[in-house]
């Protein structure tokens, strides 16, 4: 029998030694999540953000600074709190030296997020440039970095400067590709802060940002008072508070905190206080309701403050603590105590309220049972339809719920690289399918455009085949905790039927499963709308202002092409605009956004404001394609 051959050589030379930057650079995942260009909210750039804000509020929760400025111009980030500022002596190993920081054996740093001594370190790995300024008692000390390797420190000085310190950076664009930074997401992340330390005064960009009454005020935002069942439930304590309200809408939306970190994806606190809630109802009304009726629209604020807490990765992002501190009570039993004791009381002194809450869940329940015949048939449907023939071609990615340990963090790495577009005709599909990367991304092709659902109950997610697949395709029949596909892409041709088709789309989600879309999992595929080449080079122009650039930039007269559907662009073109640099444009909705009256204007009745407002902005594109210089072609 002979052997294979040694392909890899194991000896003194493959052993390596990373140094910290290396290391950060090398594996950026492993400290900052995915790196994304800035659509959407869990990108690196605002992690970097983030991990420099932190600092600053543990300050404030110390005592220390009741203001952080935040300053963002193009590409560079600043960052300046009125804390007492980091030790002179010690500025450049704060930012540079892994495992250094003040909170390790601080009692009062317990209950902080960052313990782990490595966020600013990251944020200086990953930014061509980083510049750390110390004020501290009439004396300040500046350090500067390139790409983690200092290239400047300067001496201590005299200021007339407030204490606390001043962090300038600029994400390396070598690594967070083509980013860029959408403001709506950092004034959602702002206000987040606010609502969790009140009293704090955070500006951005000038913007003012403070908050009075914590979660009360978080969920005000977030909701619309005339959809409201019952006024917002507001109780707090010492290291737990929650606010509480049901609305119309389908689905729950919960934003869970730890520590001042908000939990996009819950973990071990969220699912505490699920199951907390579902009891005191069925207790405090002695009936024994589904679960799924007690939480079906209801909108939750969730804040623990936890000691040491686990989260599961370097992003804390989802919370993995079974217990409040070492020898404490277990998540579970503190948040079923705390709910148990105030929330019953708070029901017991205001029956109207209680009353209100019990017709919300009792309306949800009759709601179930008219939909169980509807929905039997459908998936039965759905099942001889052969969905995954039929409608969808899906990538060789599945999420593991058994998964532990490093294979966890490989499918969670995953998940969030994992995609879904939706597009329509055999001509596009086509094209995409066989551009995609079959690993993470998936095809579900619309036969011609779906039905406007605006006004229809749930029972026509069953009824209406289109529908009733694509919520199989997407497994969120029993809400978006089963969501199989992080993103989900409308692709659609950039022409009046294209964009009418996205519109029937968000109809669709906003109508029926909210969660989706107010969680940051629906975007628009941006897809070139001209190509400008000569014989030895080709660009992709995504309007007419990249177009003209290009034919500058060419010269000569250049080939022309505008492409006037997705069918037109080959499949090996198309693997250029969904691959690692593909443009997408998230679908959000604002907290003050009021979905049924958006819904309402756009896709009810046509009115004569509706009309009105088409002729106007009609007449505005019509004067912007006048103004625009014809092609030198």
């Amino acid at each position: 029998m002979v052997e294979k051959a040694n392909l890899f050589e194991y000896n003194d030379d493959s052993v390596r030694t990373l140094d910290w930057k290396e290391h950060i650079r090398l594996r950026p995942g492993m400290y900052i999540g995915k790196l994304g260009d800035g659509s959407s909210p869990d990108d690196g750039i605002y992690v970097l953000l983030k991990e420099v804000i932190d600092n600053c509020i543990d300050e404030h929760t110390m005592g220390y600074g009741k203001q952080v400025e935040i300053a963002i111009d193009q590409k560079t980030v600043t960052i300046r709190d009125y804390g007492r500022g980091i030790p002179l002596g010690k500025v450049v190993d704060v930012v540079s030296k892994i495992n250094t920081g003040a909170k390790y054996d601080s009692k009062a740093f317990q209950k902080s997020v960052g313990l782990n001594g490595v966020g600013t370190k990251a944020v200086n790995a990953l930014s061509s440039y980083f510049k750390v300024t110390a004020f501290r008692d009439g004396r300040e000390k500046t350090a500067e970095f390139a790409k983690g390797v200092l290239t400047k420190e300067h001496k201590e000085a005299k200021t007339d400067e407030p204490n606390g310190t001043l962090v300038t950076f600029i994400p390396d664009e070598s690594v967070f590709k083509n980013f860029h930074y959408i403001h709506e997401y950092m004034d959602n992340q702002l206000w987040n802060y606010c609502y969790l330390n009140a009293g704090l005064i955070m500006q951005f960009n000038g913007k003012k940002y403070v908050s009075k009454n914590g979660l009360l005020d978080l969920l005000q935002r977030r909701t619309n008072e005339d959809e409201l069942r019952y006024p917002i439930i507001h109780l707090k304590g010492e290291d737990m508070e929650v606010a509480i309200t049901h609305n119309n809408d389908y689905g729950e939306e919960i934003f869970s905190f730890v520590n001042g970190q908000y939990t996009t994806q819950g973990g071990t606190h969220q699912q505490a206080f699920r199951e907390a809630f579902v009891k005191v109802i069925r207790d405090f009304y002695k009936k024994d309701y589904e679960a799924a009726d007690i939480r079906q629209s209801i909108t939750a604020a969730v804040s623990i403050r936890v000691v040491e807490p686990v989260f599961e990765s370097q992003t804390k992002t989802k919370l993995g603590s079974l217990y409040m501190a070492e020898g404490g009570s277990s998540m579970k039993n503190f948040v079923n105590d705390f709910l148990a004791r105030e929330l019953d009381n708070y029901l017991h002194k205001n029956p109207s309220t209680a009353d209100a809450l019990k017709k919300r869940i009792e309306q949800s329940e009759r709601e179930r049972k008219e939909l169980a015949g509807v929905r039997k048939l459908a998936n039965e449907r759905a099942k001889k339809a052969n969905l995954h023939n039929k409608k969808l071609r899906d990538c060789r990615f599945h999420y593991n719920e058994e998964a532990t340990g490093k294979d966890k963090e490989q499918i969670l790495e995953k998940q969030k690289e994992s995609t879904i577009f939706i597009t329509e005709g055999d001509s596009a599909s086509g094209s995409i399918t066989k551009a995609r990367d079959v690993e993470r991304q998936a095809v579900f092709s619309l036969r011609g455009k779906p039905l406007n659902c605006y006004g229809l109950t749930k029972k026509v997610v069953y009824e209406n085949e289109e529908f009733n697949l694509l919520q199989h395709a997407l497994n969120i029949e029993e809400g978006i905790e089963g969501l199989r596909y992080n993103k989900i892409v409308f692709a659609t041709d950039a022409d009046v039927d294209g964009m009418h088709i996205r519109l029937l789309l968000m109809t669709f989600f906003l109508q029926f499963f909210p969660d989706l879309v107010k969680n940051g999992h629906v975007y628009i595929l941006e897809t070139p709308l001209f190509r400008v080449r000569n014989k030895q080079e080709t660009h992709y122009c995504y309007d007419e202002t990249e177009k003209q650039a290009a034919v500058k930039k060419l010269g000569n007269k250049p080939e022309i092409t505008r492409f006037k559907g997705l069918g037109e662009i080959s499949p090996d073109e198309f693997a250029r605009f969904i691959g690692a640099d593909m443009r997408v444009q998230p679908v959000m909705v604002m907290p003050e956004t009021h979905i049924q009256q958006i819904l309402e204007y756009y896709m009810g009745k046509n009115t004569q404001e509706r009309q009105e407002f088409i002729i106007n902005n009609l007449k505005i594109e019509l004067d912007l394609v006048e103004e625009t210089p014809a092609p030198t072609t």
